[in-house]
C-alpha cells in the first residue's frame, strides 16, 4: 500500500529523526539518494561523465538537497552549473559543497542571460526552487526558468516535490513546474497522489532516509495494490450459494434511458453478485442482455430481499431513491439519484451508504462551482462525507473516496485512466461496487475495490485503442482474475 502524510507530520517526523543522527545526515541520506538516482536517468541517456547538469536552487533546504546532489554528481564527472534565485539565502554548506567538487554556480538576477543558456544545452534540470513548505505557486522570477526547463530536451527532475504545487491539497495554485520525475524523500506527499499536482510530478521515486521509523501509523492518504485488494475480494467459499455471495438491488434506467439499467446490472453481475435483482421500467432490455436477471416492476420494497441497493443511474424522474434509503441495507446513490439529495435523510440512516458523484455532481452537493471542486478535490471530498454523513467515492482524474471517521485515511485510487471518460462507465461502476456491498465489505472498502477493479478494467479492455462502457464491464472479470493471482 502506498500512503502519504500531510506536511506537518512529516516535520515533526524528520525532527525527531533528526535528534537520534548526527547534524546533517538527513539531508545527506537524501542528497546521496537523489545523487543515485539521477545518475541512473543520465545512463539511461547516454552518460553520467560530461552530462551537463542544471540546478534551478531556491532558498530553503530542498535547495540545500539539490546542491549537495549536483556536488556528487560532479564528483563523477558531470558538468554542473547551480542557478541561485536567492544567492544570499541558498543552503551555505550546499554551495560549499558543490564549488568544492568543481561546479560553477550562477545568480540568475546578476547574469541574466548565463541561466537560460545553461538550460537549453541541459542533458539534467534538478527542480529544488521550493520544497514542501512552497505555497501559492511559483514566484515571478522563477516562472521563466520553469518554462524554459519545460522547453528544453532535459529530463526535469524535482526534488521532494514540482516547485509551485501545493503539497497537502494537490492543488496547483498559480505556475507550477512540470516535472517528468519527481523524487521524493522519506513518504509520499498527499500532491504526490492527487490531481491536479500529481500530473505535474511525472513519475514519483520514493529515497528512504529512514523515516518511516517516526512516521505515524496512520497515514493522511492511502493508496490500495494488488495485495491489499485481493485481501479484500469476497470469495465464495464451499458452502455458498448465491444468496450468501451477495444479493444486489438495482434501480436505475427509465424509458429514456434504458441503458444505464443493462450497464448496472453488468458491472454488479461481473463483479461477483450471487444474484441482482433489477426494479425499473427498463425490464425487457436488462432481461434480453441478461437473463440471469430477477426483476420487478417495483417499488423496491416489494421486490423482494436484497443485501444492499444501487440506485440513480439513468434514472431521470423515476421514483425509488427514498424507498432504497428507508431500507435497512447499505444503499449506493449515483448519479440522477443525487439530484436534491435531503442531507438530513441520509445522516439518519444506520444502514451505510455510499454516494458516487463526480466532480458537478459534488459541485451541486455543496453548492459551489464545478471548478472549486475540480481544483481541490481532497477538500470537497472531505466535506462532503462529513455534510453526509456517509462515505463518499469522488469521481473523476483521481478517485477518491473518504468516510464520515476523520481517523481513517483517505483513499486514493490509483489505476484510473483516462479511457474511462466514456459515457455509461459510472453505471459500470455502480453496479460493480454494490455487488461488492452485498458480498460484505463495508462502504470505504467497496468504494475503493471496486474503483481499483474498474480501472484496472479499464486499461486491459484499452490497451490504448477506445472503449465502451460494455467493454469495460465484460473486462471486470479479468481485471478480478488478475488481481486473486497476483495479490
Amino acid at each position: 500500500m502506498r500512503t502519504a502524510y500531510s506536511v506537518e507530520t512529516v516535520r515533526t517526523a524528520e525532527r525527531e529523526l533528526m535528534d537520534r543522527l548526527p547534524d546533517g545526515v538527513l539531508m545527506q541520506r537524501a542528497a546521496a539518494g537523489l545523487a543515485a538516482a539521477c545518475a541512473d536517468l543520465l545512463r539511461r541517456r547516454g552518460r553520467v561523465y560530461g552530462a551537463r547538469v542544471v540546478l534551478l536552487v531556491g532558498s530553503g533546504d530542498n535547495g540545500g538537497d539539490a546542491l549537495y546532489a549536483g556536488a556528487r554528481l560532479a564528483r563523477r564527472g558531470a558538468a554542473v552549473t547551480a542557478v541561485l534565485l536567492a544567492a544570499g539565502r541558498a543552503h551555505a554548506g550546499g554551495l560549499a559543497a558543490l564549488s568544492g567538487a568543481g561546479g560553477r554556480l550562477v545568480d540568475n538576477t546578476s547574469a541574466p542571460s548565463g541561466p537560460f543558456d545553461a538550460l537549453a544545452a541541459a542533458d539534467l534540470v534538478l527542480d529544488g526552487i521550493t520544497g514542501i513548505g512552497g505555497r501559492g505557486g511559483l514566484r515571478p522570477d522563477a516562472v521563466p526558468l520553469a518554462r524554459a526547463a519545460r522547453d528544453s530536451d532535459a529530463v526535469v527532475v524535482a526534488v521532494d516535490l514540482p516547485s509551485g504545487v501545493e503539497a497537502d491539497s494537490g492543488e496547483v495554485v498559480g505556475d507550477a513546474l512540470r516535472a517528468d520525475v519527481t523524487l521524493t524523500f522519506g513518504t509520499y506527499k498527499c500532491a504526490h497522489l492527487i490531481d491536479p499536482a500529481r500530473e505535474y510530478a511525472g513519475a514519483v521515486g520514493l529515497v528512504d532516509i529512514g523515516l518511516g521509523a517516526v512516521l505515524p501509523p496512520v497515514p493522511e492518504l492511502e493508496a490500495l495494490q494488488h495485495a491489499d485488494v485481493a485481501r479484500l475480494l469476497p470469495v465464495p467459499t464451499g458452502e455458498s450459494d448465491k444468496y450468501r455471495r451477495g444479493v444486489v438491488g438495482v434501480v436505475a434506467g427509465s424509458a429514456r434511458y434504458p441503458g444505464a439499467a443493462v450497464l448496472a446490472v453488468a458491472g454488479a453481475l461481473h463483479g461477483g453478485a450471487g444474484a441482482v435483482r433489477y426494479v425499473g421500467p427498463a425490464g425487457d432490455a436488462v432481461i434480453a442482455r441478461f437473463p440471469e436477471t430477477l426483476v420487478h416492476a417495483g417499488p423496491p420494497a416489494k421486490a423482494g430481499r436484497v443485501q444492499a441497493w444501487v440506485v440513480g443511474p439513468g434514472l431521470g424522474e423515476e421514483p425509488g431513491v427514498r424507498d432504497a434509503l428507508a431500507s435497512d441495507v447499505p444503499v449506493l446513490v449515483d448519479a440522477d439519484g443525487l439530484r436534491g439529495l435531503d442531507a438530513g435523510v441520509v445522516r439518519a440512516r444506520t444502514a451505510p451508504t455510499l454516494l458516487t458523484p463526480h466532480a458537478g455532481e459534488a459541485a451541486a452537493l455543496l453548492e459551489v462551482p464545478r471548478e472549486e471542486v475540480e481544483s481541490a478535490r481532497l477538500t470537497a471530498v472531505r466535506e462532503l462525507a462529513a455534510r453526509y454523513g456517509a462515505t463518499v467515492l469522488l469521481k473523476g482524474s483521481t478517485t477518491l473516496v473518504a468516510g464520515p471517521d476523520t481517523a481513517l485515511p483517505v483513499r486514493v485510487n490509483p489505476t484510473g485512466t483516462p479511457w474511462l471518460a466514456t459515457a455509461g462507465s459510472g453505471d459500470v461502476l455502480s453496479g460493480l461496487t454494490g455487488s461488492l456491498l452485498a458480498a460484505g465489505l463495508g462502504a470505504r472498502d467497496a468504494g475503493s475495490v471496486g474503483a481499483y477493479l474498474h480501472g484496472l478494467a479499464a486499461r486491459s479492455a484499452a490497451r490504448g485503442a477506445p472503449v465502451s462502457a460494455e467493454d469495460v464491464g465484460a473486462a471486470l472479470r479479468g481485471a478480478w482474475r488478475d488481481v486473486s493471482e497476483e495479490g
